[in-house]
């Protein structure tokens, strides 16, 4: 296609009409630019706690190919559920990789649109030789390429299809930090338990303690008794110590899974964990695995894109041809217009290169996907042997704190006879509050990998009391 126009002597051509509506019209097209400040202001606005009935809001219309909206209520506690879905909606990291997707929809846009017209103008004065009755010359002419069109189906079907790709890489990785939230919060649980446990033991341990002492100074105890006593007070509090710093540590993980400064404290819901899946096998888990994947599912969209890539670039073998009609004046004021055809010889560069480049990044992209799909597989099936050992060291464990339960009753009701030393007792006490924080270790564990086994599988698995 061309556009042609003459020049007029000494008065205002139709060339320079010509170029002024041509400038105005792409003056009134182009983007405007709007500064984005790096400023302490700015970054203390972004860095600012998430407003929680903002959140409320987002999270009763939440959507979310994996994660099911629900309605926020901090004030009994928050949930393992309420966790994920508060840090989808407030992880300031998430927010940069969601940036992704802007990314994505702009290479959309850039990939369906075609090159812009060339338009070129000449206009020569004769200025020596006979010049007598001669006029000024121009010419003007508008070239395209027309083959433009030949790969512009290709390139947006590469980049829509690697637009749901990101859109699904996002969505997994939003999948990933729900998880974390609803790890951090299960074992801040559990911290919570254990603390429970030992203050309690040391409560009990403390009275003991203090009716030991009062005993030694009566002459009903030794030495040796009070300082059994205390030994065993000291190793529950230093018990206690690590298991606080434990606590305090997840607490802080949570706050930044959630977006929220280090001193906010929020309650947490106590939850009846009882470490069972119903009606989940492993081949059922694998049946479902390349559907409930996000990441795999990513892959395949990035694979089509791929592909859509290579036909591109094998299309853009064909020669570049740009076609027109060229209008010019010449110096014997003849005017003529015809058809121009500008075509590159691939001599040398046959797109060559970019077809080598497109087939490798096709290659890579299947043999990720192979190389995903069989981590994936072999991750859930570890899973799931790993909780069938922790479940049946829960059984065996739970017996034992049941006997050792038995054995400190026995121990104390001879001590209280005057049958047992006091050593003795207190060896089988601490060895009992041992035995109930293995089990409550055994427990998160178990709740860890619950949480392992839906990050790996793509899907959520409600435990029964969970």
């Amino acid at each position: 296609m061309y556009f042609h126009g003459r020049d007029i002597g000494g008065r205002k051509s139709v060339l320079d009409i010509m170029g002024l509506l041509l400038f105005f019209f792409l003056l009134s097209s182009c983007a405007v630019y709007h500064p984005l400040s790096l400023d302490r202001e700015a970054v203390d606005k972004a860095l600012a706690p998430p407003n929680i009935g903002v959140l409320k809001l987002k999270a009763e219309n939440f959507n979310h190919p994996l994660i099911k909206p629900l309605s926020l209520d901090l004030k009994d506690g928050l949930s393992p559920d309420e966790a994920a879905v508060f840090a989808v909606l407030a992880n300031p990291r998430l927010q940069t990789i969601r940036d992704e997707r802007e990314i994505a929809a702009a290479q959309v846009l850039q990939a369906g649109i075609l090159p812009n017209p060339q338009l070129s103008a000449s206009y020569e004065i004769p200025t020596g030789g006979l010049t007598q009755g001669t006029f000024d010359a121009y010419g003007v002419q508008l070239d395209w390429e027309v083959t433009a069109l030949i790969t512009r189906g290709a390139r947006v079907e590469a980049a829509k299809a690697r637009k749901k790709s990101v859109d699904l890489s996002v969505a997994w990785k939003e999948w990933q930090v729900a998880e974390a939230a609803r790890l951090h919060c299960l074992r801040l649980m559990w911290c919570k338990k254990k603390v429970a446990l030992l203050k309690k033991s040391s409560k009990e341990i403390l009275e003991n303690l203090a009716m030991v002492s009062k005993a030694v100074k009566l002459g009903g105890k030794t030495v040796v008794d009070l300082a059994a006593a205390q030994a065993a007070c000291q190793r529950v509090r230093v018990n206690l110590a690590r298991t606080e710093q434990e606590l305090e540590q997840e607490r802080l993980a949570l706050n930044r899974s959630l977006g929220l400064p280090p001193d906010r404290i929020l309650p947490i819901q106590d939850v009846d964990f009882t470490g069972e899946i119903p009606a989940v096998s492993p081949e059922s888990v694998l049946r479902h695995l390349e559907r409930t994947r996000l990441d795999l599912v990513a892959l395949k969209m990035g694979y089509k894109s791929r592909e859509a890539a290579l036909r591109a670039a094998v299309l853009s073998q064909f020669p570049r041809i740009g076609i027109g009609i060229p209008h010019a004046r010449d110096t014997g004021n003849v005017i003529t217009t015809g058809v121009a055809v500008t075509m590159v010889i691939p001599f040398f560069d046959r797109n060559q290169g970019h077809i080598a480049l497109a087939r490798a990044s096709r290659k890579k992209l299947f043999d990720e996907y192979v190389a995903r799909l069989f981590e994936a597989r072999s991750e859930v099936i570890g899973i799931f042997k790993k909780m069938a050992s922790v479940r049946d060291q829960i059984k065996a464990t739970q017996k034992a704190v049941e006997a050792q339960g038995k054995l400190v009753a026995t121990y104390k009701h001879a001590l209280e006879q005057g049958n047992a030393d006091i050593l003795s007792y207190y060896q089988a006490r601490n060895e009992l509050t041992g035995k109930r924080m293995e089990l409550l270790t055994l427990k998160e564990g178990l709740s860890d990998l619950e949480i392992a086994l839906e990050s790996a599988s793509g899907r959520y698995f409600p435990m029964a009391g969970h």
